[in-house]
């Protein structure tokens, strides 16, 4: 009798809640397993999915919104031997797990942390409050693969953004691992979408799209392609996050910075009654 095959697992995209093939039907080989090899189109997709999901979500409240977040952490937990068979260590993925527990505590603090009443002179109130950005592109670090797509992802959707993620094309198996958690938990399809393959092929797409109103090129190492998306940003004035420093710790205090570099603050004036 013959050996058995073993059936390769085939990764494929996250777009809009679901796990669409390339729309090229390309992949590369990972890990003994096949992964998705996005096209421009792929990353087109992903936009318009997260366009579409913003309204929901942005209008949803801090509270649920955290909620959601924790729920994600309860399912991160409960695949944590699965990333460490992919490779991720396990304090990595105990610090990912953590990470996203802290952001989603961040939900409804960040407004009364960021925003507030202002002193004025006269009969008025003037409030200041914070309010997302809209859809952000994000590339995603390399290393740590796992607890860095976390410290990316999570900052910019719990105050109420959407997000196209450009996976690192050395270590996607975390980031598609990542997108299986998250369709399992409640997060709305379209809040975030993951991208696989070649960050030369996407990442353009994404910084000169018209719909994408930040990026965030932390995980870009070639200073040439990061002054070329910045130039790309520069069309429809994105807001820009640049490249983190290869000495940067992840495991570090996270702090306020990427969740507040992606809000707008909104000021209202509002007469006071008699």
């Amino acid at each position: 009798m013959s050996e058995r095959v073993a059936v390769r697992k085939t990764y494929k995209l996250f777009i809009g809640g679901k796990f669409p093939r390339s729309e090229s039907g390309r992949s590369y080989l990972v890990q003994d397993a096949n992964v998705s090899l996005a096209s421009r189109k792929d990353a087109r997709d992903a936009v318009v999915a997260a366009r579409a999901a913003v309204k929901g979500w942005a209008g949803a409240t801090a509270y649920n919104r955290g909620q959601i977040l924790y729920r994600v952490a309860e399912m991160l937990e409960g695949r944590r031997e699965q990333f460490v068979a992919l490779g991720v260590p396990a304090d990595e993925v105990d610090a990912a797990i953590d990470r996203w527990v802290w952001y989603a505590g961040w939900s409804d603090k960040l407004p009364q942390v960021y925003g507030g009443a202002n002193p004025v002179a006269g009969p008025y109130f003037n409030l200041s409050s914070p309010e997302p950005t809209g859809v952000v592109a994000v590339v995603a670090p390399e290393t740590p693969a796992l607890l860095g797509l976390v410290s990316v992802i999570a900052p910019a959707i719990v105050t109420g953004n959407t997000v196209v993620v450009a996976a690192s094309p050395a270590a996607p198996l975390a980031a598609v691992t990542l997108a299986e958690v998250l369709a399992t938990s409640d997060l709305p399809g379209g809040v975030v979408n993951i991208l696989t393959g070649r960050l030369t092929e996407t990442v353009p797409t994404l910084a000169g799209h018209m719909d994408v109103n930040a990026i965030d090129l932390t995980g870009v190492t070639d200073a040439d392609l990061a002054t070329d998306l910045e130039v790309k940003a520069a069309e429809n004035l994105k807001r820009v996050l640049r490249p983190a420093p290869a000495d940067h710790d992840w495991f570090a205090d996270p702090g306020l910075a990427r969740m507040t570099t992606l809000l707008e603050t909104k000021t209202v004036w509002h007469p006071k009654g008699v």
